[in-house]
């Protein structure tokens, strides 16, 4: 009774009238970075993350888009986005929406399905589908992820109500890959890709993406967005936001983020981290 009288109480209460997030990192998953945000006008360029994206819509419609698919999504709905996976999200009605979203990485995820099956799990935990309804398991996340930022139950409990949400979703939804090489992926747009990725922090120009890819520049522009679903320039700018990331993760200050992952200044940095996870440098090294 008290978790469904919890979620009524949350599909009751309406999505703020300003834009608000909380951040912070749970220590009992590995750090897991956790989310809970309202959104209004807020719009979030593609990008992807190292770690696994789960979360679920409170209240409200996002319209969100991933592997060149758009969808709307609202209360029920389920994202469940692997590590690297482009997409974005925009409020899908003027009221915006409300959700609560969770970062875990590989290692957690593959800790929690060796403890629950007994055996060793020697892929990688992977989410067939990113997008998907599924009511039930819904609110329970968003019970769940409650209990962890309220703080109002027994620190037991709340570790408990996560644990038994993240093993449901991967015995539901989820499934085991034995990574093999992309065959599909063309070796021109690897080249570009692996490029970028080397020379992220650096200034890159068209001419030089083009002769790696061996291809025109227009060409070569295609073709990137058309296997990655995103352009060249919008790669290196999340692989630079990552890495930010990272460095603030390690206590960095957003100023010299900002000179190690080549953006030409702070407030640079700052519109585009902010672009791509909802939150300010400064909130994010501080969670």
């Amino acid at each position: 009774m008290h978790s469904v009288s919890q979620q009524q109480a949350a599909e009751a209460y309406p999505v703020s009238r300003i834009e608000r997030t909380r951040f912070w990192r749970d220590g009992r998953f590995r750090a897991m970075e956790c989310l809970t945000a309202s959104f209004i006008t807020h719009e979030f360029s593609p990008h992807s993350h190292d770690t696994f994206s789960i979360g679920a819509i409170e209240k409200g419609c996002q319209v969100a888009s991933i592997r060149g698919t758009r969808e709307f999504t609202g209360p029920g709905a389920l994202y469940l986005i692997n590590p690297g996976e482009v997409h974005d999200g925009q409020p899908g009605e003027p009221d915006g929406y409300r959700y609560r979203m969770i970062y875990p990485d590989t290692e957690l995820l593959v800790e929690i399905i060796e403890d629950v099956t007994g055996k060793a799990f020697h892929g990688s935990p992977s989410f067939g589908r990113q997008l998907l309804t599924d009511p039930e398991l819904a609110r329970a996340f968003n019970v769940a992820h409650r209990r962890l930022e309220d703080g109002d139950t027994s620190a037991l409990e709340g570790e408990e109500s996560m644990y038994c949400v993240l093993a449901t979703m991967f015995a539901r939804h989820g499934s085991e890959i034995i990574r093999a090489p992309d065959y599909g992926e063309p070796l021109a747009m690897r080249r570009v890709r692996d490029y970028i990725a080397e020379h992220f922090a650096e200034e890159l120009g068209l001419e030089t993406l083009a002769r790696v890819a061996g291809l025109s520049r227009a060409h070569m522009i295609r073709a990137f967005r058309k296997h990655y679903f995103i352009t060249p320039h919008a790669f290196q700018t999340d692989l630079r936001i990552r890495h930010a990331r990272h460095l603030l993760r390690c206590g960095a200050t957003p100023s010299d983020t900002a000179q190690a992952c080549g953006f030409a200044d702070q407030a640079h940095l700052t519109r585009q981290f902010k672009a791509r996870t909802g939150l300010t440098p400064a909130v994010f090294r501080a969670g």
